[in-house]
């Protein structure tokens, strides 16, 4: 679930979540484009929106969160926000979970990215026209969003018949590293829609 405060440390089960997938996809590697996949676009991974700052944090938890147990007290959201108001307490890991920053060489890229769609805006024939671009199912809706700059906002001016919001998708477009926020979360990149298909 959205927790309307983005600027909050995250329960430690979550986090660890998050750290685990930033760990999965850093050891994977690259997926091989498709063959069909226009040669004008860079396939890029999440992990490539991160700038290395940010990484080398997340890549390096602090080691309290071993020490906490799921469900206790000290893993509830409200326990963690009162840290969480002085960025200089909550420190490099905490502020990269909440982090708006981007990778600059990205902006005016025309890149390829896979990744599940939030639907945010319907057009009148009730097919998807803006959404969020997150990097597992689930983001933003069953839990505290990712961080900004792992959410891409996107607008699809062709619109898009979503039948379910269990299916990836490969999209194609211009990125921009423009901020982007609404009761839903934050994004730190913004990508205009050319094209996108069913990631297979």
């Amino acid at each position: 679930m959205f927790y309307p405060s983005l600027n909050c440390a995250l329960p430690a089960h979550i986090a660890r979540a998050l750290m685990l997938t930033l760990v999965a996809v850093s050891m994977t590697p690259a997926l091989a484009a498709d063959e069909s996949a226009a040669s004008a676009y860079k396939e890029l991974e999440w992990i490539d929106l991160l700038p290395q700052e940010d990484l080398d944090a997340l890549m390096n938890p602090p080691e309290y969160l071993d020490e906490i147990v799921d469900g206790s007290e000290q893993d509830t959201l409200a326990s963690n926000l009162s840290a969480a108001e002085n960025e200089l307490a909550t420190g490099r890991w905490e502020s990269a979970l909440v982090s708006t920053r981007v990778v600059d060489s990205l902006d005016g890229e025309a890149i390829r990215l896979p990744g599940f769609i939030v639907p945010l805006e319907f057009g009148e024939d009730e097919k998807v026209t803006k959404f969020f671009l997150v990097p597992y199912f689930g983001a933003c809706l069953h839990m505290p969003p990712p961080p900004p700059n792992q959410i891409v906002y996107a607008e699809y001016a062709q619109g898009l018949e979503l039948s379910s919001i269990y299916d990836p998708f490969w999209l194609e477009g211009k990125l921009a590293t423009t901020l982007t926020e609404n009761e839903v979360a934050r994004s730190a990149y913004f990508m205009a829609v050319d094209q996108l298909e069913p990631f297979e």
